[in-house]
């Protein structure tokens, strides 16, 4: 285990936590990070410290059951590290898994950037299935009193983040969009006929982006079209407040908190793994979460300066920015040589510090 010091000295500068927390989300960040997985236990086990391992188990589970976590706080410290120009483009979606019989549902809010989107706030839905209208005004209300609405560029979100009162309020707080519709959804024609999504694409080519003409009416209100069949021949059609040519692509940025749902979970912390069911427990170890992804990442793109992924013949580098950093972080605290792994660890600690 990392001596935890320089990095509490860091960690002090950005979140106004009392020098016990900070000690422990040094500890927790640096343990997550060498076992790879939230399973407590596994944490436990290589918590630094003279306590046993039982002792350090005690006290995440304490943290985690009784800690009342300055959300507000990571949000910004995240938004610090992303260090992406304002405005940014928003991702709105959930990941879900069961533990036995108790779903685990979580809806994340996050800042696209770089290939993969930075969680800042995110809640837990107490529930399976689809999140609803009340549930997402919450969560974008919070991100409106943090950050306001200038910081937003655009929202993106799936098929399932649609409703009448969920675009009109999109619509009443001046949030512009990119929002995938289903095939079934009715919109006008120029003639103002109401028609299927997908006839208005049924004669187009797969792989042929077109933004229809002009504005439809969605649910009572204009609403600017695009459309595109997809290899499989699904068609995407994607809605949004105002005319733009280049609406598919600017949707597809979407599939960038997709990437951040596979750093958290099977690619990189193993999230499904955890044992944690409770709401409030759970939205706290999400947190944490956050942080040392957001970490990883910072790392990835400052190696990736010095010395860029190559990129494979199907177009994709051959790891994520992520992974890059995630790794050499692994490795720094995995290694033998204490020189080496001294000075690593001060470079990559510095990283954070966005003060």
């Amino acid at each position: 285990m990392a001596n935890t010091s320089p990095l509490e000295r860091v960690l002090r500068q950005n979140v106004a936590w009392n020098r016990a927390r900070i000690n422990f989300l040094a500890k927790f960040l640096i343990a997550l990070i060498e076992v790879r997985t939230v399973n407590l236990a596994e944490l436990a086990n290589v918590f630094s410290g003279r306590a046993k391992p039982e002792s350090h188990y005690k006290r995440i589970q304490r943290f985690l059951r009784f800690f009342e976590l300055p959300y507000k706080e990571v949000a910004l410290f995240v938004a610090r590290l992303v260090a992406a120009p304002s405005p940014w483009v928003l991702t709105l979606d959930r990941t879900d898994w069961y533990f036995g019989d108790t779903p685990i549902n979580v809806m994340v809010l996050g800042i696209a950037h770089k290939g993969a989107s930075f969680p800042v706030l995110w809640h837990v839905l107490e529930k399976k299935g689809c999140s609803n209208t009340s549930e997402r005004i919450a969560l974008t209300d919070e991100f409106l009193a943090l950050f306001g609405v200038k910081a937003i560029r655009y929202l993106c979100a799936d098929r399932e983040f649609i409703g009448k009162e969920w675009f009109s309020y999109l619509v009443r707080k001046q949030i512009d969009f990119r929002i995938r519709v289903r095939a079934n959804t009715r919109l006008t024609t120029r003639r103002g006929q109401k028609v299927a999504a997908r006839r208005l694409f049924s004669n187009r080519p797969i792989g042929h982006a077109v933004a229809l003409a002009g504005a439809r009416r969605l649910w009572g209100r204009d609403i600017y079209v695009a459309g595109i069949r997809l290899a499989g021949g699904d068609l995407l059609v994607v809605v949004a407040p105002h005319q733009s040519a280049e609406m598919i692509g600017e949707y597809a940025v979407r599939w960038e908190i997709e990437t951040l749902f596979g750093c958290l979970k099977s690619r990189g912390f193993r999230m499904e793994q955890t044992h944690v069911t409770d709401p409030q427990r759970l939205k706290r170890l999400v947190a944490l979460l956050a942080l040392a992804f957001s970490w990883a990442h910072v790392i990835g793109e400052w190696l990736t300066q010095a010395k860029p992924l190559k990129t494979k013949k199907h177009g994709r580098m051959e790891r994520s920015i992520f992974r890059h950093g995630f790794d050499y972080l692994r490795r720094i605290l995995c290694s033998d040589t204490c020189k080496v792994k001294r000075l690593a660890f001060r470079q990559v600690i510095q990283l954070l510090s966005c003060t």
